[in-house]
């Protein structure tokens, strides 16, 4: 048994920051009133992290990579007929790719809509007013009817599966605390130095600057 650094401290402050957002996120849109101040900002936040996750799925840690977990059709058969090669026992396996997938799919239409949103109340997304009252009202509805609904469909498939994996004696939140993971085989490591490091706050300072041209470009009247 040998302890293999899967998860870069980019990936792993990541994920967290990015769980924390969202269910700010989620009771910020039900409180609603003056927390749709934090609403939109949460949102920026996200929309940032967002990017600079795309950013990273290309430079970042092995195991980080999109190319290493992104499932072929050959490997989610392999996979479903009870085949585990060992890159799916060190990074995300076939379906937990997918699942990761879907939910970064469903996160990015649900900040895009919401920069295009308008409830014609107290609120109207930085990119509302460059839009057509149609494509407003589409994303307006998709914001705060199938999207929000597809978030928490998500959230809740992800909580079941790591309960299911702890079920069966396979730690998924451990390991992206710690950042290692416990093999019986060898397997490459991902790269986790102070020079990765810093790139990644590079990265994600890059995908701060993108944010706020955006939002600028908009017409956000405050973004802080």
């Amino acid at each position: 048994m040998q302890s293999i650094r899967v998860w870069d401290l980019p990936t792993r402050l990541f994920h967290w920051l990015l769980a924390l957002a969202v269910v700010a996120l989620v009771v910020s849109a039900k409180i609603g009133g003056n927390a749709m101040n934090l609403h939109l900002r949460l949102g920026y936040g996200v929309f940032a992290l967002l990017l600079f996750r795309l950013a990273w799925g290309v430079v970042g840690g092995r195991w980080s990579r999109f190319a290493s977990f992104v499932p072929t059709p050959a490997r989610l058969r392999a996979y479903l007929k009870g085949h585990t090669p060992i890159d799916a026992q060190v990074g995300h396996n076939p379906l937990g790719a997918l699942s990761v997938l879907a939910m970064l799919a469903v996160l990015s239409m649900q900040v895009g809509t919401g920069l295009l949103a308008d409830d014609e109340i107290a609120y109207a997304g930085p990119l509302a007013a460059r839009a057509s009252e149609a494509l407003v009202k589409l994303a307006s509805h998709y914001h705060t009817g199938p999207g929000q609904i597809l978030v928490l469909a998500l959230v809740a498939l992800h909580v079941l599966a790591i309960i299911a994996y702890a079920w069966r004696g396979h730690a998924l939140v451990r390991p992206m605390i710690s950042g290692d993971k416990a093999m019986t085989q060898a397997a490459a490591a991902s790269r986790d130095t102070a020079g990765t490091r810093a790139f990644a706050l590079v990265l994600l300072a890059l995908s701060a600057a993108g944010v706020y041209a955006v939002v600028r470009w908009g017409g956000a009247a405050s973004f802080g």
